[in-house]
């Protein structure tokens, strides 16, 4: 399973977001969530800031292109193996850095990703 870093959790059930960190851990997954606002979702603490955490699999936004720059060294800090920008949360400049740290970068939904087997 893929330990998975939500960035822009929230427990809020009707964001994508949330409906992410859920279908997560159904599916098996470790999930580690990272919001702005407290919270939980499925029983999981949403953590805020930019937390230790290691051996992070991938790293699935929901948060737009205008707030990741302050992100950007925490994301490459974690050296995920893959980066997922889900729909609204494209950004070059951060695919480029990424991508030159050796970090695969996706552009697709964490969701149907994960309906439909290929997460």
């Amino acid at each position: 399973m893929k330990k998975t870093l939500v960035l822009g959790a929230t427990d809020n059930p009707t964001r994508y977001a949330f409906l992410a960190v859920q279908r997560l851990l159904r599916f098996g997954h470790e999930v580690v969530p990272v919001g702005i606002r407290n919270g939980q979702v499925e029983g999981l603490e949403i953590l805020h800031g930019t937390p230790a955490v290691s051996d992070v699999d991938t790293v699935t936004l929901y948060v737009g292109p205008d707030r990741q720059p302050p992100y950007y060294d925490y994301i490459l800090s974690l050296h995920p193996k893959r980066l997922i920008f889900n729909p609204g949360t494209e950004n070059p400049e951060l695919m480029q850095l990424a991508n030159a740290q050796g970090i695969e970068t996706v552009e697709g939904c964490t969701l149907v990703m994960l309906s439909i087997g290929s997460y």
